[in-house]
Order: C-alpha cells, then structure tokens, then sequence
C-alpha cells in the first residue's frame, strides 16, 4: 500500500478543496496550472473527503469539479506516472480500485460539474458520478493510447454506459468528443452556460438530495451490486496488463517524450 507522506498530504489539502455551500459539500480540485491533473495524494484526499462526506448526516449530497475555466481534469499527472515500474503501476490500479470503489458505495447525491475537459481518468470518474453538467467547452474523451497507457479500466465503464462500438472507438483513435456529442449520447445530461454549470450542478444536487433517503440509498446500492462482477474483473485484468505495460517500458517512454515536446512547445 503506498503511503503518502505529510508533505504530500499537506499539498494535497491545497489541490483539493472542501467547502459547504449550505448541505452539499463541494469539492474542488485546485491544479490549474497542470489543468487539475491528479496524483497519489490528491486521489487519496478525494476518497478520504467521499468516504468522510458519506458517513455525514449534516452532508446531504456533492458536487465535484475543478478550478479555472479550462478543465474538470486532465486525468493522470504525467510527470508522476513516467517514473511507474511494474510493481508501482499495480500499486496504481489499487489506488484506482479504492477511489472507483469508493464513488460506487456513495450513497448520497453525487454530482459531476464540468467546467471544462475531463480526460482519461477524469473522464471515468465523471462517469461514475451520478448526474454530469457541462457547458459547450466541456470536452470529454479517453486520450491514454497517446500517452502509452492502456485503458482497461476506461474500456468497461465506456462500454458500460455506451455500449462495445463507441468504447472500440473512443478508446483507439483517443479521440475529445465534443460538449454537444457527449450531450447528444448521454454522457453529459445538462448543457448550459459556462457561468450557471456550478449554479446548476447544485440545484440538481439539493433537488436528489429531497429524495426519500433510505430509496436513494437502495437504489445507489442496487447500481453498485448489479455491475460488481465487472467492475472486479476490469480491475483484476487491469493489474496484470499495466504490470506488463510499465514492465515492458512502453508508456513510461511515451510520455517522456511528450512532455518533453509539449515543455518545448
């Protein structure tokens, strides 16, 4: 189990943040700079503020997002990923398991708020939420194969929500689909203004949160159980081929290269 020291935690207490905006908790992932990339601290900040948020009777639902106005996240941090071995990149999927796991058993409303791109992992925790909202920048998309990495975890929730032909094709060509594609095909349920995404992410939020609890709650956990056994698939078979990936070196020299060209861009 990877253990994250304190300056890590403390930096990650700053790139993600927790207020109370009157009983939902909003989140916000706080990177700009890096387009709210994620690493190890940060995801086991989330999980902590999910888990904590869930076991709450003052908080009635969340609201998750990211600061400035160009991206929910750009997924993976790369700079953290290049150093991976094989060992370290089954510790990831581990990490992975725990923070999907941990969205999944979220009994409370929980409520994507797109303020821009969501890619890779990003991309497949919006889809873990239970409602999305996006304005017309919000592209989304599975772009890994272009960093080397392989997505066997973004292949069964794509295919979960899309079906087998889109994930085949989002996932191999790592293409950004547009806001009005996203929205067109499910993936994004309210399209509005840029300025009203977080108004709206809220209402929404307060609006599943008057619900009558103990049928929200059965109805959350009846998701969770009905799609357990894939779930546990993906994440045995993801495992065992990022080991082989990291250990071959494949995606570690992908992504040194592009940083390396973005850097002198």
């Amino acid at each position: 189990m990877l253990v994250i020291d304190d300056a890590a935690r403390k930096a990650a207490e700053g790139h993600v943040l927790a207020t109370m905006d009157g009983a939902i908790l909003v989140i916000t992932l706080n990177r700009p700079e890096r387009l709210n990339a994620w690493n190890a601290a940060m995801r086991a900040r989330l999980v902590e503020l999910l888990q904590d948020a869930n076991a709450d009777d003052a908080i009635k639902g969340v609201v998750l997002t990211g600061a400035g106005d160009r991206a929910f996240c750009a997924g993976q941090d790369l700079n953290e990923g290049k150093t991976f071995d094989g060992a370290r990149a089954e510790e990831w999927i581990e990490e992975w398991r725990r923070l999907y796991g941990t969205m999944r058993r979220f009994e409370k409303p929980l409520v994507i708020a797109l303020n821009g791109l969501a890619a890779g992992s990003a991309f497949q925790v919006a889809l873990l939420g239970d409602i999305r909202v996006g304005h017309a920048g919000s592209k989304m998309g599975q772009p890994e194969i272009n960093s080397g990495i392989v997505s066997a975890t973004g292949f069964w929730i794509i295919r979960e929500m899309l079906g087998l032909s889109r994930a085949i094709e989002m996932i191999l060509t790592g293409r950004m689909a547009e806001a009005e594609e996203c929205h067109r095909v499910g993936l994004m349920h309210h399209l509005v203004p840029a300025d009203q995404v977080r108004a709206k992410a809220l209402e929404i939020a307060r609006e599943l949160a008057a619900k009558p609890p103990l049928a929200f709650k059965l109805n959350k956990q009846r998701f969770c159980a009905a799609t357990q056994a894939g779930f546990d698939e993906t994440f045995e078979a993801a495992r065992i081929i990022h080991r082989h990936a990291f250990d071959a070196g494949e995606p570690q020299r992908v992504m040194e290269a592009f940083l390396g060209k973005n850097k002198g861009a």
